[in-house]
């Protein structure tokens, strides 16, 4: 379990920090964007949900490499032991969206619940760095 604990939390660690990194210099570079305020918005949110997928690409390669130990558990259901599965299961996680059709067992449930929290804390930072861009912007207008 510590060894679970241990890679799970560098894992965590890197996904917010790609995240942080990701809106910060969003947030230096949308601004001084030679567009329309408009455009400046879509390239902000292209920006962060570009941020959530390499994320959940983190997870996911996470995923991988601990289904290979078979110390750590397993995923169950309808799941074939390919990185694109671990990707789809690691998007399911990531959103909270549980469609339940892979089941993670041993370790890998604290894992997945890790990265719900994860989903959840930066999806909504997300939302409010949006929120603060697009009053700037429109101010700017």
């Amino acid at each position: 379990m510590l060894t679970a604990f241990s890679l799970v939390a560098l894992l965590t660690a890197i996904v917010m920090l790609l995240h942080f990194e990701a809106l910060n210099q969003l947030s230096i570079h949308i601004p001084n964007l030679p567009i329309k305020h408009r455009l400046r918005v879509l390239i902000g949110l292209l920006g962060a949900f570009l941020a959530h997928v390499l994320e959940v690409l983190v997870f996911a390669f996470g995923y991988y490499l601990m289904i290979k130990q078979e110390v750590f558990g397993t995923l169950d259901g309808s799941f074939n032991h390919s990185f694109i599965d671990c990707v789809y299961f690691s998007f399911v996680c990531y959103t909270s969206l549980g469609f339940g059709d892979i089941v993670p067992t041993g370790d890998l449930r604290f894992f997945a619940g890790v990265e719900a929290l994860s989903g959840l804390v930066l999806i909504t930072w997300t939302a409010s760095f949006m929120f603060l861009e697009m009053q700037k912007l429109w101010k700017d207008k």
